[in-house]
């Protein structure tokens, strides 16, 4: 194989990349999700085995370097890291992350010189349980911008999450663009013939469903009203002993503002019964082991009889008595007297803990300046007036499997309390946004979303948001919800069509082997 042809894979593979990164907010061009991948296998087949293992990870490194880019701006902004460090980080999570793409390429390629009908039919298998595997990675699995979530902004074809959970949608969008690939370049004309045909006729079943499907989906009927709270408060470093004296005017206000929506009632039906407000997660030095903290919730909750929920830092004495924070959410009920308390289970690694700690010595000013949060073991479910709830915080909204192990301990509304304040003014924010939303589709539950300054909205159990908040500014949403007792097939069964695909991807390795190896028969310039 010539220099020349190398050098054209090679940029098909870093503009594939750059294509996956644009289907992503803020770029909002999701097509380019169903057409990406196929540069990638274009790239791969009948390439060989170390120059596709670099074809996947140019095409790694360019979409997580793009549609992560905000990672390497939280980490200079309010790390604060030097340039340098800041970049070692962020290559660390590029290139870990690049590694699951540049292992499909390597599959693909070898398995292109047995068949390449075979790889193509394992390739969606191959890419969903490598999802998988970036996902449930120890320590730091990061299933952040999954393929599936090109196809889930559409109110109709997100509505299969609901069966097969985000992993469904990943293996339709993989699937058609192996299907792509093999219309390019199938071995024979008649074989090419039925291809585009069946290519023709795929597209068009999409193209309909996208288009014409969301008009068959349900309208979700909601039964309460809660008063989501953006603080809207800066965020800081560190936060200094006079901070409540400093920010006395900005929290006067939020009492004000919580306490005048907690004494809004609607209807007849909500007349004898508490409401609820709802703050972000933590975005100021807020704890109910700080009396003045304390009092004011206290006070809050009871002058508008209402039950309140909000972020706070949860002090617990650890092994030798050290006491050890906990990012927690904490529901006063009308008195005024703590309900329910969740501790965060999923803990942000690099910001709400360091793993690896002393391997990473080019981040040592980052691993001295994060606290070491505890994490939580229970998977809590609280009750209000009309059925039980759980909180998934922040990060923990990108897990599907964790959010599912609510609802299966009985949750019949989820609330997501976060702070995406830390991640400026960049694309995080809406992609946060953007998964979050799939959960309430996966599990058929309203989801409340309460942020420090945006995207603070109500989801209804068919991913629609149906009430949102203008981001960046102090204010008060009245969010529509319901509770729901119904399981869905991913509730009951969970991240299956992940599992399948790890399985399927296993035997269609095994029966690859059965093949002798010979030259690709592939249609290539």
């Amino acid at each position: 194989m010539n220099i020349r042809f190398r050098g054209w894979r090679l940029a098909l593979s870093l503009f594939s990349g750059l294509a996956l990164a644009l289907a992503f907010p803020n770029y909002n061009l999701p097509l380019l999700g169903w057409v990406s991948l196929a540069g990638l296998l274009f790239a791969s087949l009948g390439a060989g085995v170390g120059h596709a293992a670099l074809c996947g990870f140019l095409y790694g490194a360019v979409f997580y370097t793009v549609s992560l880019s905000w990672v390497y701006t939280v980490l200079r902004q309010y790390g604060p890291l030097p340039l340098w460090q800041a970049a070692g980080v962020m290559g660390l999570l590029v290139a870990a992350a690049s590694l699951f793409c540049a292992l499909f390429a390597v599959a693909v390629a070898w398995m292109a010189g047995r068949s390449t009908r075979l790889t193509l039919l394992a390739a969606p298998f191959l890419w969903v349980a490598l999802e998988l595997g970036r996902s449930r990675l120890p320590d730091i699995g990061f299933p952040w911008n999954l393929l599936g979530y090109t196809a889930a902004g559409n109110l109709a074809l997100v509505q299969i999450a609901a069966v097969t959970g985000i992993y469904g949608l990943s293996l339709l969008v993989a699937a058609y663009n192996a299907l792509l690939v093999w219309t390019l370049c199938a071995p024979s004309s008649g074989a090419r013939r039925r291809a585009t045909a069946f290519w023709l006729a795929s597209t068009a079943a999409l193209a309909a469903v996208a288009l014409l499907g969301g008009r068959l989906v349900p309208q979700a009927q909601s039964t309460h009203v809660a008063h989501l709270v953006q603080t809207n408060l800066p965020q800081a470093l560190d936060y200094p002993a006079n901070w409540d004296a400093l920010h006395a005017e900005d929290m006067a206000e939020l009492e004000a503002i919580s306490i005048s929506a907690g004494r809004i009632r609607t209807g007849s039906s909500a007349e004898d019964q508490p409401g609820l407000i709802i703050w972000p997660e933590v975005p100021a030095p807020f704890s109910l082991q700080q009396p003045g903290f304390a009092q004011r919730v206290a006070r809050i909750a009871q002058a508008a009889h209402t039950n309140f929920l909000f972020g706070e830092v949860d002090w617990k004495p650890a092994a030798g008595g050290r006491p050890t924070p906990y990012n927690s959410a904490a529901l006063l009920g009308p008195s005024g007297r703590e309900e329910f308390l969740y501790d965060k289970i999923y803990l942000v690694p690099f910001s709400e803990y360091v793993p690896w700690r002393d391997f990473l010595w080019f981040a040592g000013d980052l691993t001295g300046l994060i606290g070491d949060f505890g994490f939580g073991m229970h998977y809590a479910v609280g009750e209000l007036p009309g059925g039980r709830f759980s909180v998934v915080i922040c990060y923990e909204a990108v897990f599907p499997d964790h959010v599912r192990q609510f609802v299966r301990n009985g949750a019949g509304l989820l609330i997501n309390i976060s702070n995406d304040g830390w991640f400026g003014h960049t694309s995080a924010p809406a992609q946060h946004l953007a998964q979050a939303r799939v959960r309430a589709v996966e599990n058929r539950r309203w989801l409340l979303r309460d942020t420090n300054n945006g995207f603070t909205v109500s989801v209804d159990p068919y991913g629609r948001v149906v009430a949102r908040l203008a981001p960046y500014i102090r204010g008060r949403l009245d969010a529509p919800y319901g509770f729901r007792e119904d399981r869905t097939l991913f509730t009951r069964w969970g991240d299956w069509v992940a599992w399948l695909s790890v399985v399927l991807s296993v035997c269609l390795l095994i029966a690859a082997l059965r093949y002798r190896p010979k030259i690709s028969a592939l249609r290539t310039p």
